[in-house]
């Protein structure tokens, strides 16, 4: 049975990413694009602000000085070194941070442009990156990008600006799929060595490339350091076949297309127990990463789930105090 990892018939012909500005792109996408943006900004609303706040906000501390001992301090944070050297007692002061760093690694691979409902994976991601942009940025909180394929492509920046969430949803929506799973063990490896502060790590993908598994132990290391979070995307399709007849699939293993009769019960209820084992392949890796995930249909409404976590995350810390 082949795995429930599927794409369009009409196969897409690039071997690299492609990047535009909205003044290049055809009429009818540029449209699209525009309301896709007009979308994410109604997706956003005070109950996903606040819970945003709740749950990541004053994560971590940052170091803000050296300053002489006080009777009364924590002489764990005595600075032997300035000590030593100014023959008087000195402490390291921090700081609860204020700003957070949000960093997206959006999926260019081979399924992330397939969709059969409102929307295709890639701009169900779109849409989702700009969400929590837009929430990061009610937050004063600063929202980067990351593309990638089989290496990584695309970066910009974390920045804030209305400008910049917009370039945001932009760039993944124009963002061409590659014709192979995105190399996620790579990104991974260079978020590690690029993020020095604690940071908010999403990772929006279909995960078509779970099964290989050599990016736990990256993840794994990523999410000792940061909050990293796996948005993971699946088209109702995937899951359940309808009653269509026979229709061509391609193989992300193996790339050989294939011929499928979900007219017959067996086909069906074997597709389904093949998405239900990918399922529980993917949940396995990213507990054994040690890192969170959401799990987000195409067919519901793409703010519910994040609320749905924020509020878990929320009743957790609550039982752990």
């Amino acid at each position: 049975m082949l795995a429930p990892s599927i794409v369009p018939v009409t196969k897409s012909t690039s071997k690299s990413p492609k990047f535009a500005h909205e003044g290049s792109l055809a009429p009818e996408f540029a449209a699209r694009v525009r309301k896709l943006q007009l979308r994410t900004h109604r997706l956003v609303n005070t109950a996903l602000t606040g819970g945003y706040r709740s749950v990541f906000r004053g994560q971590g501390i940052e170091f803000e000085e050296v300053r002489p001992y006080v009777p009364g301090d924590d002489v764990r944070g005595i600075d032997w070194n300035v000590t030593a050297r100014t023959g008087k007692p000195h402490i390291k002061s921090y700081r609860e941070e204020r700003e957070l760093s949000v960093h997206c690694l959006v999926d260019q691979g081979l399924g992330m442009g397939f969709g059969t409902r409102r929307w295709s994976k890639r701009e169900a991601a779109a849409q989702l990156v700009g969400l929590f942009a837009k929430v990061a940025a009610r937050n004063q909180d600063r929202v980067g990008l990351t593309l990638y394929g089989p290496e990584p492509g695309l970066h910009l920046d974390p920045r804030k600006s209305t400008r910049h969430i917009q370039r945001l949803i932009r760039e993944v929506m124009v963002a061409q799929p590659f014709d192979v799973p995105g190399d996620l063990k790579r990104v991974l490896e260079g978020s590690l060595r690029a993020l020095r502060r604690r940071s908010l790590v999403l990772i929006f993908s279909d995960f078509a490339d779970a099964g290989g598994r050599g990016w736990v132990q990256v993840m794994r290391a990523l999410a000792a350091r940061h909050d990293v979070i796996g948005v993971r995307l699946v088209d109702p399709f995937e899951v359940r076949l309808p009653k269509v007849g026979r229709f061509a699939i391609e193989d992300l293993n193996g790339g050989d297309w294939n011929w499928i009769d979900a007219a017959d019960k067996g086909v069906r209820e074997g597709w389904q127990q093949a998405a239900e084992q990918r399922k529980a392949e993917i949940h396995g890796a990213l507990r054994e990463s040690r890192a969170s995930r959401i799990d987000i249909s195409l067919d519901e409404d793409l703010a519910a789930p994040i609320l749905r976590f924020f509020r878990l995350r929320m009743a957790r810390a609550g039982r752990a105090k």
